[in-house]
């Protein structure tokens, strides 16, 4: 072998590594531009819920109609499996004058398979909930919805909140979209009470079928679930120790190498 032979061959070998660094530091960039694509998605969601702008989540964030496995959970009561119902939430949410959502999410943990298909995110959330309701609609609320005091003779509701959410998501025409969604709420409390002695009451709210108060404070139900859940979360309590749930992420090939 001649001494040309052996630098041509040592250039076509260096040639071969640069081919795969290059081709790595794409498949790095990729991904890191898609976990950000996600977590703009979820971001997304939290402005256009806080702002009663649902349909646009249903148009812009959703996955399509006829995704296989879709899905969305709220609390103890079930699952929706149908695009019909799983929009069903965001469909027709009135803007309530004189009531206020802000909801803003923290601390993301956020997985991108390495197909590129399919990512896997939690996030925290904390916020507050407020609004006036009817006198004649307060009547058969709880007394523990309230918060005190009166503004033009309605009675105030006015709740901090704590959530957490599990959501994962499909690539869709190159662009992410939600496909699984899971909303845990942690705790909840009237600006009269604290979430400690709240606790029981919000077990109550967490395992009925409220959605949200409308106009004039009616409130609006959840429609019939698609199945039963496999599992229950429950909020904080006193008497129960905290889990990690939802767990965080860890990386993954295909969605099926990871878990729902």
């Amino acid at each position: 072998m001649t001494t040309t032979e052996t630098s041509v061959e040592a250039l076509a070998r260096r040639v071969d590594e640069l081919q795969e660094q290059l081709e790595q530091t794409r498949r790095e960039a990729t991904r890191a531009a898609d976990r950000g694509a996600v977590d703009n998605v979820f971001n997304r969601y939290m402005h256009y819920h806080n702002a009663y702008e649902d349909e646009r989540i249903i148009a812009e964030l959703w996955a399509k109609p006829g995704t296989p496995g879709m899905w969305s959970r709220y609390n103890n009561v079930g699952r929706y499996t149908t695009y019909e119902s799983v929009t069903a939430y965001h469909r027709g949410r009135p803007r309530p004058v004189g009531k206020l959502l802000f909801h803003y999410a923290t601390t993301p943990v956020i997985e991108v398979g390495a197909d590129g298909q399919t990512a896997k995110g939690i996030w925290i959330m904390a916020g507050l909930e407020s609004g006036l309701m009817d006198p004649e609609v307060a009547e058969s609320v709880p007394p523990w919805v309230f918060s005190g005091g009166e503004v033009d003779g309605k009675p105030v509701w006015a709740h901090w909140v704590w959530c957490k959410y599990g959501v994962d998501f499909v690539k869709q025409d190159g662009e992410w979209r939600i496909w699984h969604f899971r909303c845990y709420e942690v705790a909840r409390a009237p600006f009269n009470r604290d979430w400690i002695s709240f606790a029981k009451d919000n077990q109550e709210s967490h395992d009925s079928q409220l959605a949200w108060f409308g106009d004039d404070g009616v409130p609006v139900f959840l429609p019939p679930v698609d199945e039963p859940v496999e599992t229950v979360y429950h909020p904080y309590a006193n008497d129960r120790a905290q889990t990690l749930d939802p767990v965080p992420p860890t990386p993954y090939t295909e969605f099926e190498d990871t878990f729902k």
